[in-house]
């Protein structure tokens, strides 16, 4: 059996590896080394006690609060996407997730004089596959859905600003994977709006076995003693869990919001963030919730 690396991280940085050896494992932390010998030891059990040792020693949780989101990527969110990551100190994008079809990963809605309309990202047949496995074969769909873009929102009073923005990386850019694609619009999207979150993808951290569980090691990998919920996981995740491990669980609600002037008709609040940011610009965040002005 040859020997591998497995490099094991804590709040984006390696404090660590695993050498997985024909004698068994060694653990390598800092200048700290731990031998086990026990080559039937389950290699994900022992990654998650050493996660939580390393986690346990490095950080003094009597005087930390940290919140941390993790949801799936989307394509152009709308405005409680980012009020969602505004209102944490780290978002973890977990695209590891199983792709789902006609769902929010590759599409989203804008407002048009015929009423909503999607804009959808061309991804192909099989949907047997993670999202940040999605490849996208065909960029037409780019200069497309810009031109789209364009056409319904070139009266709104900050049009030419805001496509100085987005314009280039619809036209000037390729993209590939849809994964690498959505979370390059949200990170742009967050720097106009000034919301210093940190953002990672879930690949950079372990995943262990069980919807709730799984949740639950990658708050403690990241260092959260909040996690913050849409709604939509409470027909899943196990609150008690949560409280046993020490991590408070708190409900996302998107109540609230206020209207904007909007084109094209009745108001919508569910399209995409472009609908705000084109007819508000920098005011944006006086119709969000947890958006600094």
């Amino acid at each position: 059996m040859r020997s591998a690396l497995y490099h094991v991280g804590l709040h984006a940085k390696s404090i660590g590896a695993i050498y997985i050896q024909p004698h068994g494992y060694e653990l390598l932390f800092g200048t700290t080394q731990h031998s086990l010998t026990h080559a039937g030891m389950d290699i994900e059990l022992l990654l998650a006690q050493n996660i939580e040792m390393e986690c346990a020693r490095r950080t003094d949780w009597t005087t930390m609060t940290k919140k941390a989101a993790i949801v799936q990527s989307n394509y152009i969110p709308w405005k409680g996407f980012f009020d969602l990551i505004a209102s944490v100190d780290e978002l973890i994008l977990y695209d590891d997730a199983q792709f789902t079809k006609n769902d929010w990963r590759n599409r989203n809605q804008i407002k048009t004089p015929q009423g909503v309309k999607w804009l959808t990202v061309p991804v192909g047949q099989d949907i047997r596959r993670r999202i940040r496995d999605v490849v996208l074969p065909d960029a037409r769909w780019q200069a497309k859905h810009w031109k789209t873009i364009e056409n319904n929102y070139r009266r709104a009073p900050h049009f030419g600003s805001i496509a100085e923005v987005f314009e280039p990386l619809y036209i000037r850019q390729q993209h590939t994977h849809l994964s690498s694609l959505n979370r390059m619009l949200i990170e742009t999207i967050c720097a106009f709006l000034n919301i210093p979150t940190k953002i990672s993808n879930s690949w950079d951290h372990i995943l262990t076995q069980g919807k709730t569980q799984r949740l639950i090691d990658l708050c403690k990998q990241v260092g959260a003693t909040e996690y913050i919920s849409g709604p939509s996981a409470k027909s899943y995740i196990d609150e008690k869990a949560f409280t046993e491990q020490g991590i408070k669980l708190i409900w996302f609600d998107y109540l609230g919001y206020r209207e904007y002037s909007q084109l094209w008709g009745s108001f919508v609040h569910g399209v995409s963030i472009l609908d705000l940011l084109f007819n508000c610009g920098k005011e944006a965040p006086k119709y969000m919730r947890y958006v600094s002005r």
